[in-house]
Formats: structure tokens, C-alpha cells, sequence
């Protein structure tokens, strides 16, 4: 595949030994420091553990010091990049398409993750507990449901606009008894866990088992840091294929460190595949370019449904 030859390509560049002093690379790209955003979906902390490889990385490559960011909310990580002062992240699409409807010339998206089956989309997944006996939204008449976090694409944009054109409408009380916040993936899966609320939604692959949490998404995250076992959980809604978010660039960066950057995530999964599986949520196949022309219809739900 070309993407494949591509990657190869990029692989080469981002394995080139850095020569020189940290002053002097820095000079030569253009750069002082480099600034990495987290989206949130899981606390702070494990955020920063399962991103500290790719610091490491990123540092010894550009050989200038390099920041992990990891606020509360999708949005910090947002403004940041509309700012910038975030030069890297993992977008879901809707968080991209906030972005580029604000400023088209903050990012640019170059990669995205490859699935182990080849593909790049992933699912809005609606669970509730297996106890409870819901088992679709039918169920959840009077129940309460909850979404995630407003910029996130599974966690709100696209149920948001599914659900209610299944027929399920998203008003409070109208068919649901209430439908809430949480705040992130992480927070949804442990309400529903806990039962807080009754179902809700978060994101996944959709590939493998469900016992293990499917093969990358938050309830396999959730699963690997013991926050919940699956059997006690149940799939109630699945949404259509979404594609998956990008990897994005702060557009003003120079040229050199773009290709760095691009050639180091490219490489992530077969240069060190530990890390790759912090970093990108479960297992994957690796990554492929992507850009802009991907998302046209992301950006499009968006901007319908906030008006803009």
C-alpha cells in the first residue's frame, strides 16, 4: 500500500541519529521547545504516564525540551492549538472540526491510527451495566443517559445526532429522564459502572473481544487500569463508522520539524510498540497520512449543529 511505503519513508527520517548539540539543533529548526496536548477521556495522571515515551521521544529527536499538556476538558486542549501554544496532539474529529471552523490555518492533520484490521474508523459504543436489564435503548425510557465531554466526536456529536434520528430524542424528559455531562470517557464509563447513571456512550474500535474492552478505545483503557471488568457491562447502541481523528500539527511550525514529528509517530508502532499502545489507546496496525478532505463531513455535522 502506499501509505505503507510512505510510513516506511517517514520511519527512515525519524530514526536518523540527531548530531550536534541541543543549542545548535534547535537553531537549526527553528524551534526552542516543544509542546504536546493530551485531550482529556482519563485522568491527568495517566494521561501524562501513558505519554511520557513519546516526550522522551519527541526530546531526544528534536533535541529541544519537550512538554506534555493534559487539561480537564477537550477544550483546553483546543484553545491551546487555536493559540499556539500546543504544537502536536490527537484530535478526535469533532475536536478537529472545532478547530479548523475557528481558524483553518491553526493545524494541519497528517496521520491517523491504522486499526490491525487496516481500517481507520472507530464506534460510538452505548453500554450500560449487565445488571440492570437494559440491553438497548429501548430500555432506557426514564433512565438517565450521559455523554462525555461537548468537543468529543463519540462521546457527544455523533450520538447526539444518531440517537434522536433513531427516534430517541435527547431532551431531557422526554424520553430519557435526563441526560448529563460526565466530563470524559473515563468519567461516563465509571458512572455507568457505578451506576450513577444508566447508560451512556464512549469510544472503541469496535475490533476483538468485548471482555477485554475491544482492541483500542476507552473501555480498553478503562479495562487495563482496572476500573472496570467488562462482563459486567453491556453493549446497548453501536453508531455508524467514524472516522478516526487525526494527528495534527500547529501549521506554523517549520517545515523540518513537521517532517520530523510526522516521520517519529509514523514509526511509533514498530520502533516501540509499548509505547504506541499507551499512546494510541490499545493495540494498532501503525499509522497512515491522512488530511483535511477526510473530515469534510465531521466538520459539516459540527458546524450544523452548533449553528455556526
Amino acid at each position: 500500500m502506499t501509505f505503507m511505503r510512505t510510513a516506511a519513508a517517514m520511519a527512515v527520517t525519524a530514526m536518523v541519529a540527531v548530531s550536534g548539540t541541543n543549542a545548535a539543533l534547535a537553531n537549526d529548526l527553528g524551534i526552542e521547545e516543544f509542546r504536546i496536548g493530551l485531550l482529556g477521556g482519563e485522568n491527568a495522571s495517566d494521561r501524562l504516564r501513558s505519554n511520557e515515551c513519546l516526550r522522551e521521544r519527541t526530546e531526544n529527536l528534536l533535541g529541544v525540551p519537550t512538554k506534555l499538556f493534559a487539561p480537564a476538558d477537550y477544550n483546553g486542549v483546543i484553545e491551546g492549538l487555536l493559540g499556539g501554544n500546543l504544537d502536536l496532539a490527537w484530535l478526535g474529529a469533532s475536536g478537529y472540526a472545532a478547530v479548523y471552523l475557528e481558524d483553518p490555518e491553526a493545524v494541519e492533520p497528517v496521520l491517523v491510527k491504522i486499526n490491525v484490521d487496516g481500517s481507520y474508523g472507530y464506534h460510538s459504543i452505548g453500554f450500560a451495566r449487565a445488571d440492570s436489564g437494559v440491553t438497548s435503548l429501548d430500555d432506557m425510557k426514564d433512565k438517565i443517559f450521559g455523554f462525555g465531554d461537548p468537543n468529543s466526536t463519540s462521546g457527544y456529536l455523533i450520538p447526539s445526532i444518531e440517537i434522536p434520528a433513531a427516534g430517541y430524542s435527547m431532551k431531557p424528559g422526554e424520553y430519557f429522564s435526563d441526560v448529563k455531562f460526565t466530563g470524559g470517557h473515563e468519567q461516563t464509563i465509571v458512572a455507568v459502572y457505578n451506576g450513577d447513571i444508566n447508560g451512556g456512550v464512549t469510544w472503541a474500535d469496535g475490533i476483538g473481544s468485548w471482555e477485554e474492552g475491544f482492541n483500542s478505545g476507552a473501555l480498553r483503557k478503562a479495562v487495563d487500569a482496572g476500573l472496570i471488568d467488562m462482563n459486567e457491562l453491556v453493549e446497548i447502541w453501536r453508531s455508524k463508522v467514524i472516522p478516526e481523528g487525526p494527528i495534527v500539527l500547529r501549521k506554523a511550525l517549520p517545515e523540518k520539524v513537521k517532517l520530523k514529528m510526522v516521520g517519529l509517530m509514523a514509526s511509533l508502532e514498530s520502533m516501540d510498540p509499548e509505547c504506541a499502545y499507551g499512546v494510541m489507546a490499545g493495540e494498532v496496525k501503525g499509522m497512515a497520512p491522512i488530511d483535511h478532505s477526510e473530515y469534510v463531513s465531521v466538520v459539516e455535522a459540527r458546524k450544523a449543529k452548533i449553528g455556526k
